[in-house]
């Protein structure tokens, strides 16, 4: 909201809290429940104001000068996932060229009554189509082989941020585990120069127990690689500089393990490639 707005929002509660006042001691009901009324009306006012500002502060991070567009515009629609309990998280992401390829694997257990399916954002600099998208899911308490490949379905826009849904081979109960698979291939989203995966997870618990990610490049390892975190406030906070956990001919790859993760955070991993 615009600061004058603001103050006019402000002064409007002020004068709508002294109106009820007077009204009390005139004993006018009325006049009372009219400055009440303008008094919460400005309250709402205010409060929704701050809640945009906080709102567009998390949609403008950057780093390095880098503009960190996926995860802005997944800020922006952030929907939180309130019926399942996220326990385990393991994310393993390949890049290759300017392609990258990723699998998550999570697992928990179910605290509604039912559900039906799981909740993914798929956020990275692509503007590829999702119904072109190779991206899959598997049932994993259900399908341990891995035999049925589930098709997600795209819910709201189809963007840098995708929020895509994957329906469990059978509903989940109250208590029951879960455990599922998502992979998905990401096309031409990775260049040369400073570049960055993110890993968000939005579910309505405080702390998730362990969560690893696995980064690995093939053909020319990147110059640096470091971790950030960005809170709900938008505020963002190196964590650490990386250094590779494998190296072969082929590849070199970074680890990162954590246990007692924030669950309403995202973790960006972002890195230097040197022109191709």
């Amino acid at each position: 909201m615009h600061p004058l707005r603001d103050s006019l929002s402000f002064w409007s509660s002020m004068l709508g809290t002294a109106i009820a006042i007077v009204g009390l001691f005139r004993s006018s009901i009325v006049i009372a429940a009219a400055g009440l009324f303008l008094a919460a009306l400005s309250a709402a006012a205010l409060l929704y104001a701050g809640s945009e500002r906080n709102r567009l502060t998390r949609a403008t991070i950057a780093i390095q000068g880098r503009s960190i567009d996926a995860l802005n515009v997944a800020s922006l629609n952030r929907r939180l996932n309130r019926s399942l309990i996220v326990q385990e998280a393991e994310q393993v992401v390949t890049v290759s060229g300017e392609d990258m390829t990723f699998t998550w694997r999570y697992s928990g257990y179910c605290r509604a009554y039912r559900e039906t399916a799981i909740e993914f954002s798929v956020d990275a600099e692509s503007q590829i189509p999702f119904e072109r998208l190779e991206c899959f899911a598997y049932d994993l308490r259900r399908d341990p082989k891995r035999m049925h490949r589930i098709r997600p379905i795209l819910r709201g826009p189809d963007g840098l941020s995708k929020k895509i849904s994957a329906p469990l081979l059978q509903p989940l109960s109250a208590r029951e585990a879960f455990s599922v698979l998502l992979t998905c291939t990401l096309p031409g989203c990775i260049k040369s120069g400073i570049e960055y995966y993110s890993s968000t997870l939005s579910v309505a618990q405080d702390r998730i127990q362990t969560s690893t990610v696995r980064l690995i490049f093939l053909g020319e390892r990147p110059l640096w690689l470091r971790v950030y975190e960005c809170g709900l406030s938008g505020r963002v906070t190196l964590l650490k500089d990386l250094s590779p956990s494998r190296v072969t001919n082929e590849l070199v790859e970074y680890a990162d393990s954590a246990s007692d993760v924030p669950a309403q955070s995202a973790q960006i991993y972002v890195f230097s490639r040197p022109p191709a």
